[in-house]
């Protein structure tokens, strides 16, 4: 964890590639979503690549109802699956989102989320505080993730 960054990690009783085959489809995401603004994909496709794009209807109290469009920037099968948030129509704004899969054993995986805004740039008209999202959000996303490949 750094001053731009938050990590959290925990062991999830789940083989690596169940647990990937969730966080790569974005239709799941609300499942596991420990800020509560996830509301619902955009007749989104499994992420497969770096590259990708996928659409999700998000909410929060200082924007409403937004869309936010998630470019992959890392994908490595049953490993790792990040992604660069843009408002809709905008570049990503210097934020990203990735989790890290360290297989323990045939049903155990550490997973890492790192929230990460060490490049951001303020977003027009919004006074940003960073985090925007906290460390016990992240540590409930985790739990959510467990509980969803359960």
């Amino acid at each position: 964890m750094s001053e731009q960054s938050l990590s959290v990690s925990r062991v999830i009783n789940a083989s690596a590639d169940a647990i990937f085959d969730v966080l790569t489809l974005p239709q799941r995401h609300r499942e596991f979503d420990g800020s509560s603004m996830v509301q619902s994909d955009d007749r989104s496709q499994r992420i497969q690549a770096v590259g990708d794009v996928f659409r999700m209807n998000m909410h929060a109290d200082a924007l409403g109802d937004y869309q936010m469009e998630n470019h992959v920037t890392a994908y490595v099968p049953n490993k790792v699956v990040g992604w660069a948030p843009a408002l809709q129509g905008k570049e990503p704004s210097g934020h990203t989102w990735v989790y890290t899969l360290d297989a323990r054993g045939p049903d155990s995986t550490e997973v890492t989320l790192t929230y990460d805004w060490q490049n951001m740039t303020p977003i027009e008209g919004l006074p940003m505080k960073m985090p925007v999202i906290p460390a016990e959000a992240l540590e409930q996303s985790l739990n959510l993730l467990a509980e969803t490949v359960a």
